[in-house]
């Protein structure tokens, strides 16, 4: 490695490469090559050839595992050789020329990745193929991983779907960052071509690139591209920097001249005042004052597209609030032609789809170009993303449960497994109901959390002050039945039936979006020969021994079920089960275990 600078001087870098989305129609453009002959048709090309693939051994062989430095992308450790980032990239020979000036550290260096690029983010993938291009000397980019350069959805090209923008994106900030020009001119090229077949909403990370990295050519395209688009000004304010706004409302004023110059009529600067009042309060998550500003104009929430917005930028509490004013249509049209399910979609949080879904949005409506709300959350959804294992005692994968949640409201004609709650019940059936309510939703939180916790918050079940659900399972006595003395029957109740509503609230939201996880959950507690989970160490050793042994039974079970409902019920090619399931240790009652993802 010593003669590494004279070696790295010495290759000849082609100026043909590309980028390759796992698909010969997905390459960056090519530039005209430099050699003129194959490497085994060059003596010179072909030692440089067997040069570049012995140094990609130190990149790739864990054998060969000499680095000297660590750079940590997406909390995963890259090792790296100094000499060699050194001689390819001046950001890299002056950020280890600093390291040697100050004080000696023991073992490797250590950077972060998010410290090294100030704008954007380089994820692990495309920063192991930038490696990759500095390390082999081949003026060409190694295939781009499709887990990170497309969708989920196998009827797109992915010639323009977000994860591949993404990608493309994440390589030309490790490029322009790292000062690698050549790189810069490549992925510039493939960014340009991105601008016009893209959606317009997905040309704001190519626009915010090409701002950061001072790419003028290719923020002059994007610019164009969103100036003539009708993406209003003021979401357009959440997205960019003032000064490519700036530009922005530049055209978009000078267009507007031409159009009222034609006799066409546009909307008034008082309205879009009032409407940027409304959109500055929830951003404020002041819902409260949303209200007093419709109460004091004659502009609605559907004037304002207020739920669009809330559901695009505010929390989900937010949204929440804005549905319970109950004034907005649900499916309303934006002027892009999209319904604030296509906005959430988009966004990709669960609650807010299943609150959407659960207030009557309909999952069948289409934008202008014909995409479902499904289709619009697979095509931003990468194959990393949806077939992410989930470790124990993590959250369910949130991209897997927005797509199952809208497939399924896509394939459902009515509502299946509905309990209703007779007026008059006795107290002693209240009890009875109780007791299996508590039952299922303690098990659902512990087999599904993700999805469970969705399901209760649809039915308010948190907001049930005599809710106890899985704390009652697990306290000291496990007394459900337990009552404060000095209350009087009918306001006990009245609050055990509070709490019943809210369960069966919470059974039936579970049975309508998450009905794979309801099936296993049927499966598993209709047993009547079902151990007590909870207390399997209790008891004499050859009880103990009895109970453990029909525990793993049913545990085996419960996976059979679920692997055949899976196998059974898959939708277009993806799997429509939940993304969590579990098996359950004799030491600490029931615990977590990972499914099994199955590759679209």
């Amino acid at each position: 490695m010593e003669n590494i600078n004279e070696l790295s001087s010495s290759l000849s870098f082609a100026s043909s490469s590309y980028i390759s989305n796992g698909s010969s129609d997905h390459n960056l453009s090519s530039i005209s090559a430099c050699a003129s002959s194959e490497p085994w048709q060059n003596p010179e090309n072909l030692s440089l050839s067997r040069l570049s693939s012995n140094i990609e051994k130190l990149l790739i062989d864990p054998e060969y595992d000499y680095s000297d430095a660590e750079i940590v992308v997406e909390e995963k450790v890259v090792g790296v050789h100094r000499c060699i980032l050194a001689a390819r990239s001046q950001f890299f020979h002056e950020l280890f020329k600093k390291a040697n000036e100050g004080s000696k550290m023991e073992g490797k260096p250590k950077y972060l990745m998010s410290e090294l690029v100030p704008y954007g983010k380089v994820g692990f993938e495309a920063f192991n193929v930038f490696l990759n291009y500095l390390y082999t000397g081949t003026g060409k980019l190694k295939p781009s991983p499709p887990e990170v350069s497309t969708c989920v959805d196998d009827g797109c090209a992915h010639d323009a779907c977000r994860p591949a923008i993404d990608y493309a994106v994440e390589l030309m900030y490790a490029s322009a960052t790292f000062q690698m020009k050549e790189l810069v001119l490549l992925v510039q090229r493939r960014l340009s071509n991105f601008v016009e077949k893209a959606l317009v909403e997905d040309v704001i990370p190519i626009l915010l690139a090409a701002f950061h990295c001072q790419l003028n050519h290719l923020r002059s395209h994007c610019i164009q591209r969103v100036a003539r688009s009708n993406l209003d000004n003021l979401s357009l304010e959440k997205e960019l920097p003032y000064e490519v706004l700036t530009e922005i409302k530049s055209l978009r004023r000078a267009s507007e001249q031409e159009e009222e110059s034609s006799g066409i009529e546009m909307r008034e600067p008082t309205q879009e005042k009032r409407i940027k009042r409304i959109h500055k309060a929830l951003d404020s998550d002041d819902v409260e004052l949303v209200k007093l500003l419709l109460s004091e104009s004659d502009i609605t929430l559907n004037d304002a597209c207020a739920l669009h917005y809330a559901v695009a930028y505010c929390d989900p509490k937010v949204v929440k609030e804005v549905l319970s004013i109950n004034l907005a249509d649900l499916n309303l049209r934006n002027p892009r032609g999209h319904t604030v399910l296509h906005i959430a979609a988009r966004r990709k949080e669960p609650s807010v789809l299943v609150a959407l879904l659960d207030q009557g949005a309909s999952a069948m409506e289409t934008t202008l170009d014909g995409q479902t709300a499904v289709a619009i959350c697979r095509r931003s959804t990468r194959p990393k993303d949806y077939n992410e294992d989930t470790k124990q005692g993590e959250e369910s994968n949130k991209d897997r449960i927005c797509i199952d949640v809208l497939e399924r409201e896509m394939r459902r004609n009515s509502m299946s497994g509905n309990m209703i709650m007779k007026s008059q019940v006795m107290a002693d059936d209240l009890h009875v109901m109780l007791n299996l309510l508590e039952d299922r939703v303690a098990y659902a939180r512990l087999l599904f959390p993700a999805e469970a916790r969705i399901a209760m918050e649809r039915a308010d079940a948190h907001s049930t002050s005599t809710y106890t659900g899985l704390s009652a399972l697990r306290g000291s006595n496990g007394n459900l039945r337990e009552v404060d003395l000095n209350e009087t029957p009918s306001v006990q109740k009245k609050k055990l039936q509070e709490r019943l509503q809210a369960l069966m609230k919470t059974v039936e939201k579970g049975r309508r979006f998450f009905p794979h996880c309801s099936e296993v959950l049927d499966k598993f507690l209709d047993d009547d020969d079902m151990p007590d989970v909870y207390f399997l160490e209790k008891g004499t050793p050859e009880e103990q021994r009895l109970k453990k042994m029909r525990y793993m039974e049913l545990k085996e079970d419960v996976q059979k079920a679920f692997y055949k409902d899976m196998a059974e019920k898959n939708w277009s090619g993806l799997s429509t089960t939940s993304s969590s399931s579990c098996t359950s240790s004799p030491k600490e009652g029931v615990n977590y275990r990972v499914r099994k993802r199955s590759n679209s």
